[in-house]
């Protein structure tokens, strides 16, 4: 009997010293955190007047669909010139690059003419040669021939000149000015096109839109935010910590978090980033006491498995036993 009271004394006291320990061990520290994801503000690359709006705001997009469309007749005018522009680049290296037939056969029957001309003056002087060895005639003569041979083989040279040129066309120099001009005109037609397109507003990522400043009718420069999108398909979680609540805290380890929009409890995230925050928002010099100050860092995390229904600036509880 005795036996069996020493033992309930000795339950009686385990069951006190039980009792006391939790009631004087701390609570476990409630961070509060909220779930965030990443903000796209859409815009158009050139300025233009809104004609179309493909999304309004609370409708999920995919990557790639038309959101916006624009017009501008500035740009459809400055395409018209580039487009002229490039015509005339190319007829001039047409140009330059080829000679009418006609002008061909002109230079051909003037070579033409040029050579009878050297054969004549050639069988006139070798006479007058003859002649003058047989003091038949002058010295004057030959020497009279001679200039005239001499005219005509000149002529002769120079239309075949004519005709080289004529049938080569412009010199290789040239030909290259007038390509790379080419060139130079087609670029600017694709740049023009280029901002053509830009009137036709794609959405980068998919997400839901979550506010729209663009207006039917409307002008925006370029730049000008038209539609901001919200990426769902990747939130996180933002934490801030004091450095002495990390304890070893490092990317890629996992813990367990409460998310009371959702009646979830357990889930369970990865951190993927550790940041200090700024020295402006949260350093100060060490206190003249002896005491110094802590840094904030913010801790990022991920879930491991998706969670439907999660939207940015939801709340999120973690019980901190770090």
């Amino acid at each position: 009997m005795r036996r069996f009271g020493w033992l309930l004394v000795f339950a009686v006291l385990c069951a006190l010293a039980a009792l006391l320990w939790f009631a004087t061990r701390p609570p476990p520290l409630v961070l509060q955190g909220e779930v965030s994801a990443s903000r796209i503000d859409i815009s158009a690359r050139v300025a233009g007047r809104v004609t179309k709006l493909h999304a309004d705001v609370g409708q999920t997009v995919e990557a790639g669909a038309v959101v916006v469309e624009l017009e501008s007749p500035q740009l459809d005018a400055a395409r018209l010139a580039a487009e002229a522009a490039v015509g005339v680049a190319r007829a001039d290296l047409a140009r330059i690059g080829s000679t009418r037939p006609e002008t061909i056969e002109a230079r051909t029957a003037e070579l033409a003419a040029a050579d009878a001309d050297v054969k004549l003056y050639q069988d006139i002087y070798d006479r007058q040669i003859q002649l003058v060895r047989s003091g038949s005639t002058a010295q004057a003569r030959v020497d009279e021939a001679t200039r005239n041979l001499e005219a005509a083989i000149r002529k002769r040279e120079a239309g075949a000149a004519a005709l080289r040129l004529a049938t080569e066309g412009a010199s290789p120099e040239e030909r290259a000015l007038a390509a790379a001009q080419v060139k130079q005109a087609e670029a600017g037609l694709a740049q023009r096109e280029a901002d053509i397109a830009e009137l036709t507003v794609h959405a980068p990522v998919g997400g839901q839109v979550t506010t729209r400043v663009a207006e039917v009718g409307g002008n925006y420069g370029a730049g000008a935010p038209l539609l901001s999108l919200v990426d769902l398909a990747r939130p996180w979680f933002t934490f801030n910590l004091r450095e002495d609540l990390l304890a070893g805290l490092k990317v890629g380890d996992t813990f367990r978090v409460d998310i009371p929009a959702l009646s979830r409890e357990g889930v369970e995230v990865r951190v993927t980033v550790i940041n200090v925050q700024g020295q402006y928002a949260t350093w100060r010099a060490t206190r003249a006491t002896g005491g110094f100050d802590l840094r904030t860092f913010e801790v990022r995390a991920e879930p491991v498995d998706p969670v439907e229904g999660l939207r940015p600036g939801m709340s999120v509880i973690a019980q901190w036993n770090r």
